[in-house]
């Protein structure tokens, strides 16, 4: 992370914020979309079977109505028909006898079963008194239906509906009486039933009273008994009076359910579905949304990198010119003050270094050119005066003091070498160094230099030598050239070790330039000193001091002079350090 740049970094916190906000959004709204779904599930559970509870409700009293309206067609107005009678109008029923599957029958005012529509074994001369609902019939004089019971005669679980019959006068004259057997007579309307199928919901009708089941598609058709306790977590669920809830099934499966009362019959009608149905249209609204974030996202998230790398790019320039003027010390570059106010801010800070750095720089170069002027005139008197005491002129010397003469007149002529460095450098950066180009044969130039530093060269023990075919030609200025080649040879005897050699090679590249290179048998130059090889004032060091002493401006003017004479300048390590200068040979290749 410590490598990543800012505007990377900026970019990677956009992305992750951006995910981490898509991500908590897409859960909060994913919990909020089941939650919401999960309440309409229930609604839809409670709502539907309450739906289907009136529906009943509302068959079973369409069932009274029409039985209690053929009721009063069993009189003449003051007594009950004929049994003969009543015989032929039950027989002509068709459309009842399809409402009361079970069958119709009149009984007389103490409920004793008189006629029936169709013949079943003991059941004329049956007193039903007894019965709750035909009990509270004679005692009301109300339509009534009972409560799920056992028929008497039949023996299988029916629905009884009961009406008076009564003169015009009001006086009890019978009851007429139908029933509905549950066994092959479904109350729920079957289009509540095909729904429920649809929904893969489990829809039931309970008798609370009997503990039986009414309706029960997934338990077994008919009226069969209620598991015990414990065995079925929903009915256990539904008959402890929880109107809606969640229970698991035996298979482990999560259902939400709602219940709705029949009180009229003492029936519950309950209606469950899969939890997974409220969380699958969830999930789908979930994956839509997630889906429409991301197309969002892959919108946002690379304009927002544009943005910030854009909102970077002021800085990745500022470092670069700094990293030039670091380079480059001579160099002078401005930035433009425009932008954003920190960028501004820093780009006018930039400006002001440079003001201050080229500031000292004039400053130095003004101190130098100074200083190297008034002591080459007083130096060149000194140099002079003792060139003429050590060649005896103004006469002989002792011993020691010839000695000292001598080593006065060589420090001096390497204090008038230092500063003749520095107004060359001075001379050279403000462009009024003269040169005097022409062709000329190359192979003199070569050998002068070797000759003039072969005597250096034997004093350290190093062999020098020179190879120039006689045929190569230069378009140059030769005391020029000869100034960078005794730079070259000298630095490269003080590198080199004992015994070993010093080389100086000129070739012909396939440019039509010529290559001259002066190579030693040292250690080289580090390789990250590379960069600044050719930087004014710079000197390779060698734990805490120079290797060699210098004024680390040799190399700086043989860059200027190779810039000034048309041709480039380097060096590599390869065995040894190898210092190379290549100029074009004719005119052509100069300008």
């Amino acid at each position: 992370m410590l490598r990543v740049s800012l505007g990377s970094r900026l970019a990677i916190i956009i992305v992750c914020f951006g995910l981490t906000a898509i991500t908590a959004v897409t859960l909060t709204a994913y919990r909020a979309l089941n939650q919401d779904f999960q309440d309409i599930l229930v609604n839809q559970q409670v709502a539907e079977a309450q739906r289907v509870s009136g529906q009943v409700g509302q068959g079973l009293q369409t069932r009274l109505a029409t039985l209690q309206a053929f009721s009063t067609t069993l009189t003449d107005g003051e007594a009950r028909l004929s049994t003969d009678l009543l015989e032929t109008f039950l027989g002509r029923q068709a459309a009842l006898r399809d409402l009361f599957s079970n069958g119709l029958l009149i009984l007389d005012e103490t409920a004793t079963a008189i006629a029936e529509d169709r013949f079943v074994p003991n059941r004329i001369g049956t007193n039903y008194a007894d019965r709750t609902h035909f009990a509270e019939a004679i005692e009301t004089r109300q339509p009534v239906i009972s409560k799920s019971i056992i028929g008497r005669t039949t023996g299988t679980p029916i629905l009884s509906f009961v009406t008076p019959i009564e003169s015009d006068d009001g006086d009890l004259l019978g009851f007429l009486a139908g029933s509905i057997d549950l066994n092959k007579t479904s109350l729920i309307p079957p289009e509540a039933l095909r729904v429920s199928q649809q929904q893969r919901a489990e829809f039931l009708v309970i008798d609370t009273g009997n503990f039986l089941y009414v309706e029960s598609a997934a338990h077994g058709n008919g009226i069969h008994p209620l598991p015990q306790p414990g065995e079925d977590a929903l009915i256990d669920a539904a008959m402890s009076g929880l109107g809606v809830g969640r229970v698991f099934n035996i298979k482990g499966q999560e259902l939400i359910f709602a219940t709705s009362h029949l009180e009229r019959l003492g029936w519950m009608f309950i209606r469950a579905v899969p939890e997974a149905m409220a969380a699958a249209p969830a999930t789908r609204s979930f994956n839509q949304f997630f889906l429409l974030s991301l197309i969002v996202m892959a919108i946002i998230l690379p304009l927002g990198y544009l943005i910030t790398r854009s909102a970077m790019k002021p800085l990745d320039r500022i470092t670069q010119r700094i990293r030039e003027m670091s380079a480059s010390p001579e160099a002078s570059t401005r930035l433009d003050e425009t932008g954003p106010l920190e960028v501004r801010n820093l780009a006018g800070a930039f400006n002001q270094l440079q003001d201050d750095r080229d500031a000292v720089s004039r400053m130095q170069d003004d101190f130098i050119s100074n200083v190297s002027h008034e002591l080459r005139t007083p130096l060149t008197s000194m140099n002079g005066a003792l060139r003429l005491i050590t060649s005896g002129a103004i006469g002989t010397l002792p011993g020691k003091a010839a000695d000292m003469s001598e080593l006065a007149l060589r420090n001096g002529e390497r204090l008038q070498l230092l500063i003749s460095d520095l107004l060359d450098f001075n001379k050279l950066r403000a462009g009024a160094m003269q040169t005097s180009l022409e062709e000329q044969p190359l192979a003199p130039i070569v050998a002068q230099s070797v000759k003039s530093n072969l005597t250096t060269a034997q004093e350290r023990g190093v062999t020098l030598s020179g190879h120039c075919d006689s045929h190569l030609r230069l378009f140059t200025d030769a005391h020029r050239l000869r100034q960078v080649l005794d730079n070259f040879i000298s630095n490269a005897i003080k590198f080199a070790p004992e015994n070993s050699e010093v080389r100086v090679r000129a070739e012909e590249t396939a440019t039509g330039h010529v290559r001259l290179t002066v190579s030693d048998e040292g250690s080289g130059f580090p390789e990250d000193f590379k960069p600044r090889l050719f930087k004014r004032f710079a000197q390779a060091e060698t734990g805490t001091t120079r290797a060699f002493r210098g004024t680390g401006l040799g190399l700086a003017i043989c860059r200027e002079l190779a810039s000034l004479l048309g041709g480039q300048i380097g060096a590599y390590n390869d065995n040894g350090a190898h210092f190379w200068l290549e100029l074009p040979a004719t005119r052509s290749g100069a300008a």
